[in-house]
């Protein structure tokens, strides 16, 4: 990997888990719809003079079908679901589930375009879940409360981002990162748009959740995005999607920092598992074995 794309990565990871701080911050005043709206039309306004300026926007008409897919199924759900997770548990926890995201890539990939597996990459994602199991041991039951229905919204989101970037990959490759970040938020606006009129909150909301969305709006999903998309063009969305490795020390540093987050041991296991399973399942790590 370019010491460029490296470089991404960290600025990315840093952007994503600070989201997961804004959400927070944000998720019990605006509720996750409106949340996710807002996020998705300040990055839409946020991109769109750049990209007019810059000449792409031609991109946009010509594949405007494919942008509110990848929009519905790369932001529009996710962007739902890890707010509804961030009511009942901690942004921490929530990007650690968040880190099973590049085995759902690698899993979605091996079915749907065929891409090649190891040995270690099927070991990595056994070990993966396993970290997932460690992680939520204790904190999931039969009667769906708040905290399960919050791990299970977490680790759907993480199969969207899956979902979505083999969908890029497929049928959106070749196009500028800069035309894709863009057409994906604006699609995005437009699908959650109807549900944020209906769930607008009825009373005042605090400038401290209208700064959180601000900033999140604009650093950790516009500039995100633009970061995200031009990965999966240089080194593909498994080795895009290994940004999570990195998103939960910065979600939980920002955590402790503003919010006063505890990490507990049973995050820091599990989350340990769920890297070491990821990196196998990515390609990072081997142990050994023939491709299937």
């Amino acid at each position: 990997m370019r010491i460029k794309d490296s470089l991404d990565l960290l600025i990315l990871s840093a952007l994503w888990g600070a989201s997961f701080l804004f959400m927070r911050i944000a998720a019990p005043e605006f509720g996750p719809v409106v949340l996710a709206e807002l996020r998705v039309a300040i990055a839409s306004l946020v991109l769109l003079p750049i990209i007019l300026l810059r000449g792409n926007v031609g991109e946009l008409g010509m594949n405007w079908g494919k942008m509110v897919t990848v929009g519905t199924l790369n932001t529009a759900i996710p962007f739902i679901l890890f707010p509804f997770s961030t009511l009942f548990i901690t942004g921490g926890f929530a990007a650690i589930l968040n880190a099973t995201a590049p085995i759902f890539t690698a899993l979605i990939a091996w079915i749907w375009l065929s891409t090649r597996l190891t040995g270690s990459s099927i070991f990595g994602f056994f070990v993966g879940f396993a970290g997932v199991t460690v992680l939520v041991w204790n904190k999931v039951s039969f009667d769906l409360s708040g905290t399960s229905l919050a791990i299970i919204a977490a680790v759907v989101a993480s199969l969207f981002y899956g979902i979505g970037g083999n969908y890029t990959r497929k049928y959106l490759q070749g196009l500028s990162p800069l035309a894709i970040a863009t057409g994906s938020q604006i699609g995005a606006a437009i699908v959650l748009l109807p549900g944020a009129i209906a769930l607008w909150p009825d009373g005042p909301i605090s400038m401290r959740a209208w700064t959180a969305i601000i900033l999140m709006g604009i650093f950790s999903t516009g500039f995100a995005y633009i970061l995200y998309f031009r990965l999966i063009a240089n080194i593909g969305p498994a080795g895009a999607i290994t940004v999570t490795y990195l998103t939960p020390g910065f979600a939980v540093l920002w955590g402790a920092i503003i919010l006063d987050e505890q990490l507990t041991t049973s995050m820091i296991i599990g989350c340990a598992v769920i890297l070491i399973g990821t990196a196998l399942a990515t390609g990072l790590l081997s142990v050994g074995g023939k491709k299937h």
